[in-house]
């Protein structure tokens, strides 16, 4: 009997195959940590052959949680990181690591583009605004300073692509992360005008089929079927970007009118869904536009570079100075101190902006050089006050965003990892002035791609039939904000605001000369460091 979906969602800490029965029912999960490479030249890079090779390990994994799981899969579903450019050239070969989205080599390329006469036009037709994380981007900036890396390519795709090309050997891609980075949200095609707003109609040959995992799939091949253990001619159903798998899982779109979803991981990433014709772009250019596997329906997002990872930066500071005192303490062990650290500190004391990332933001606004900061700090502040500005910073930023989307939320369902913080669900709460709701969902990015395979091979009529039974019964109690913690944050939003749209000068002056542009005569992999995503608040591949 086939009574299983697999959901494969490969994340930038952990890939993950989870297996779901036709209902949405979990039933066991298989993993393996992720791994990157970081280099002083602003690089992050990945070996396209070890992530396949890592979603091989997480399958077979799951493989041996699961008796006659090959013969009872009735589909396969994948999503993955976002962003970031998957180079593939003759004989579907890698032409080099991949530039992930946390990449920061295309910033002077981003600043060319933002100023070029046709961007506005661009932003219109995609709703999205330029960063060093995208595909656009990063290959306008390969085209220029390493042409031969797309010289060499046949195809350029996402993580999630060429997973799919290792499952099914379709090139392809999907209709949420074409529209975004080269095409129009309200038509989900490739867009001449947003093409040659990046400087790429002589690339346009590179961009792969469209193709819509809700409606088309394609059939585990030989090949892939020896590597992963699984039957050939399984179905395969190409997901959307992991961002909106992991919000739609999570309960951005149930009906609910004005719901958003938050997803607190690695990076923060705030979206609401709504008609496409009901989006409002802001003056700005910034955020993005991610269609959902939905008719019509889309996802209005903003994005912080940065979420928990400032949390985590926190507690590796307190976890080395605890160290030096001659007792060893992982930071990870600090972890369950957070609730009291930050039940003893006063709220709004002080204002943490969570830029920490050195690749700077991405929302609300765009800036390679922002950087994370405390204002308002005075002798008598202790580290349990610096935590809870961190965790407030965190809901300050989400308010920053959603105001961006000129969206005030009715109600948040959150999810992430940090979504199991009591204290960071209230703070949430509290600045966004809603009820927050967690779902129960535990893999909600793999439950997303999921649903579209489950709708491809008709277990189910419509996605929103689907959702009705994967999703909605498992929204848990609403937590409502704290009337006098939302007042404080009221009148701290706004200083907040201020000081972030007055540091520019300052970031500008600490990052000095732009970082010069990465050329051929650099070596992408001199000075690289091996990285992974600590996974203490990363109970999914929302992060990113």
């Amino acid at each position: 009997m086939k009574d299983i979906i697999i959901g494969i969602d490969a994340g930038t800490s952990v890939i993950k195959a989870v297996a779901f029965d036709l209902r949405g029912r979990q039933l066991a999960a298989g993993s393996v940590l992720n791994h990157y490479l970081s280099g002083a030249d602003g690089s992050a890079c990945q070996s396209l052959d070890q992530t396949w090779a890592d979603c091989v390990a997480a399958i077979r994994s799951l493989g041996d949680k699961l008796p006659d799981l090959a013969a009872r899969t009735a589909a396969v579903a994948v999503t993955a990181q976002g962003d970031g450019t998957w180079l593939v050239g003759a004989g579907n070969r890698p032409v080099s690591n991949a530039w992930l989205w946390l990449d920061a080599r295309a910033a002077p390329t981003v600043r060319d583009l933002a100023a070029g006469p046709l961007n506005r036009a661009r932003f219109e037709a995609t709703g999205t605004g330029l960063n060093t994380c995208q595909q656009g981007t990063q290959m306008a900036h390969m085209d220029r300073y390493a042409p031969e890396l797309l010289d060499q390519s046949q195809v350029a795709l996402h993580c999630k692509d060429w997973l799919y090309l290792c499952l099914t050997g379709e090139q392809a891609t999907d209709p949420s992360e074409a529209s975004f980075t080269f095409g129009n949200f309200r038509t989900r095609q490739y867009d001449d005008t947003v093409i040659e707003a990046l400087g790429l109609s002589h690339r346009r040959h590179l961009l792969p089929q469209i193709i819509d995992g809700t409606q088309v799939t394609h059939l585990l091949s030989s090949e892939a079927a020896v590597q992963t253990g699984l039957l050939a001619g399984t179905p395969v159903s190409l997901g959307y970007v992991d961002m909106v798998m992991t919000a739609l899982g999570a309960g951005v779109h149930t009906g609910t009118v004005g719901a958003a979803c938050s997803t607190i991981g690695s990076t923060g990433v705030h979206m609401q869904a709504k008609r496409s014709g009901d989006v409002h772009l802001n003056a700005e250019g910034t955020g993005y536009v991610i269609a959902l596997p939905v008719p019509d329906v889309v996802t209005q997002v903003q994005t912080n570079m940065a979420a928990t990872l400032n949390i985590d930066w926190a507690l590796r500071l307190a976890a080395d100075l605890m160290s030096d005192t001659g007792k060893p303490v992982e930071y990870s062990d600090l972890v369950s101190r957070i609730e009291g650290w930050v039940s003893r500190a006063k709220p709004g004391a002080l204002i943490y902006h969570p830029y920490i990332s050195e690749a700077g933001e991405r929302g609300p606004f765009v800036n390679a050089n922002a950087r994370a900061g405390f204002v308002g700090l005075a002798a008598h502040h202790r580290f349990p006050d610096m935590l809870r500005a961190v965790i407030e910073g965190l809901g300050m930023a989400a308010r920053d965003c959603y105001a961006a989307m000129n969206a005030e939320p009715t109600e948040l369902r959150i999810t992430g990892g940090a979504a199991r913080s009591q204290a960071l669900r209230q703070i949430l709460a509290s600045s966004i002035k809603a009820p927050v709701r967690v779902s129960q969902r535990e893999e909600a990015g793999a439950a997303g791609c999921a649903m579209m395979a489950a709708v491809a091979i008709g277990a189910y009529d419509t996605m929103d039939d689907c959702i009705g039974e994967w999703v909605t019964p498992l929204l848990g109690q609403a937590e409502q904000p704290d009337p006098d913690l939302a007042r404080v944050y009221d009148q701290v939003f706004p200083a907040y605001v201020s000081a972030r749209q007055s540091l520019p000068p300052v970031w500008d002056a600490l990052q000095g000369d732009p970082r010069a542009p990465w050329t051929k005569a650099t070596d992408p992999h001199d000075e690289h460091t091996e990285m992974t995503l600590d996974a203490t608040f990363v109970s999914e591949r929302s992060e990113r």
